[in-house]
């Protein structure tokens, strides 16, 4: 085995390295899809009065109609929640994108989405078209659901197993700058002006064109190029890529093992996913941890966090730099989340991530309906939402992603991430389309539902979820096997296979066993 040809000291600490390639495309692939899905999300918070205006002056111009409120608050939601809507026909397509061009060929080939979209937004007022803005939406929206699966999906399988939770982060920690960077850029004294609304909805091009132009020069998955395409001369120049010498000797051998364990190295389907038991828990956590994440309130305060804040009192003015504030803090705390949980584990950041957000979520309430009684209690509930924003981004916010690639193996999950993603999605756009009337029927009790919604993650993820950190995939799948009533031997492959030593990087061997 590849442990009799390097000596297990040398490999642990070989292996424990952060690679400048690594961290290179960890930030390349984040910042040009990742980051763009932050920025989406929080951009037409800023110049919402805006938009409602530019669809109001429209309508009246070209149809002689004058909307009222309502429908104008329709309207924009549609604006806001068309996003999600496309990030789910982005998820669906995941699947079969990730098995065709590999995990990097469709980061690369999806740029060409944030373009179009792009172009459409900023060009929308000019035109006099209301529709531009909403297809730019859902285009923008369509590579942030193929992006959001793919990124952590690619940086999972570069990893090596001790950085794994690292890397899973990074997306996160960009999600979250790219929020700061919608807050800032939409500041009255920046691109909050009315007149340049759509330049600040299309400047998403930037970051992809960063990405098209770098990103094609780095390698594809190397998990991907030998389990799925067989490539093994591929596989090796891809990790002296992202190792340093001698580093891959071990981890191929890893590859090989669980390529021979899977009973076929075809991709499953998403109805394959579904029926096959030996992954039943794997999925069923897939699902309550991505529902939860978007379920959790997250997302109605990230579309309104304007309008949340004048609810709880704050003065006109300063909201746009309250907003501001709460964008820094999350980049802080998903720097947080990304430093510790090598450390820590993914298992404390997620409970006591969504144990944090369920108490805020209840301070909110309760600060809201006293803060008549009691004006301090505006301060609360400002600390509340942003109590929400650090506990979401320290863990929730990029966790799910990452176990969605652990818990899985090579032909299982390119359909998990379909299925994580599309649900996903599907519980963004039933928050970010529902929240304004929830609001409007319920009041602050709305949040008393996510406050029920982040404990009940909590406790599943307490009494269900392992520790994953520094398992291989194969360990995994074992560490599931007794709860899928699967025997361990059934996920044991058969035969062996060596590493010969070449040039101080090693290629394959075929042997017989033992």
């Amino acid at each position: 085995m590849a442990e009799e040809l390097l000596p297990n000291d040398d490999v642990s600490k070989i292996s424990s390295h952060l690679t400048k390639p690594l961290l290179a495309v960890a930030f390349l692939a984040s910042f040009g899809s990742s980051m763009l899905y932050g920025f989406n999300l929080a951009v037409v918070n800023s110049p919402a009065q805006y938009i409602k205006d530019f669809y109001n002056e429209t309508l009246v111009e070209s149809y002689d109609f004058t909307p009222d409120e309502e429908l104008l608050t329709v309207l924009y939601s549609l604006t806001v929640s068309i996003f999600a809507v496309g990030g789910m026909t982005g998820a669906l397509l995941v699947g079969k994108l990730v098995t065709t061009y590999g995990r990097k060929g469709t980061l690369v080939r999806a740029t060409v989405l944030v373009f179009i979209g792009g172009l459409l937004m900023g060009f929308s007022r000019a035109c006099r078209m209301p529709a531009m803005v909403i297809v730019g939406r859902f285009i923008t929206g369509v590579h942030s659901g193929i992006s959001l699966s793919v990124v952590p999906m690619y940086l999972g399988e570069i990893a090596p197993k001790n950085l794994r939770g690292f890397l899973g982060l990074v997306p996160s920690i960009h999600i979250c700058l790219g929020v700061f960077v919608a807050q800032v850029l939409g500041l009255s004294e920046l691109l909050g002006k009315e007149e340049h609304w759509p330049l600040l909805l299309s400047l998403v091009v930037f970051p992809t064109m960063v990405q098209l132009m770098l990103l094609p020069w780095f390698p594809e998955s190397p998990r991907y190029l030998l389990i799925e395409k067989g490539n093994v001369h591929a596989t090796i120049a891809a990790l002296k890529w992202y190792r340093t010498k001698g580093n891959i000797q071990a981890e191929v051998e890893e590859m090989q093992e669980e390529q021979r364990s899977l009973s076929s190295i075809e991709t499953i389907s998403v109805r394959g996913l579904l029926k096959d038991r030996c992954v039943r828990w794997q999925v069923i956590t897939i699902i309550v941890v991505n529902i939860g994440m978007q379920l959790s309130g997250i997302d109605a305060i990230w579309f309104y966090t304007n309008d949340i804040f004048n609810n709880a009192g704050i003065p006109e003015p300063y909201i746009q730099y309250t907003t501001v504030g709460t964008g820094a803090i999350e980049v802080i705390s998903g720097m947080l989340g990304c430093f510790t949980i090598e450390r820590v584990g993914r298992r404390p950041l997620m409970i006591g991530g969504f144990l944090f957000m369920g108490l805020c979520c209840l301070g909110i309430t309760v600060s809201v309906l006293l803060q008549a009684q009691l004006s301090f209690m505006r301060y609360i509930s400002v600390g509340c939402v942003v109590g929400i924003i650090a506990g979401f981004c320290i863990g929730p916010a990029g966790v799910p992603f990452l176990i969605t690639a652990e818990l899985f193996k090579q032909s299982h999950r390119p359909a998990a991430y379909t299925v994580a993603g599309c649900l996903n999605w599907l519980s963004n756009f039933t928050i970010g389309f529902i929240f304004p009337f929830l609001e409007m029927a319920m009041g602050p009790y709305c949040y008393l539902l996510f406050c029920a919604i982040c404990l009940g993650v909590a406790l599943y993820t307490i009494f269900i979820i392992p520790e994953t950190k520094s398992k291989t995939f194969m360990e995994i799948s074992q560490m599931f096997a007794s709860r899928n009533n699967i025997d361990k031997e059934e996920l044991t492959p058969n035969g062996h296979l060596k590493m010969a030593v070449m040039n101080g990087y090693g290629t394959l061997g075929q042997f017989g066993e033992r």
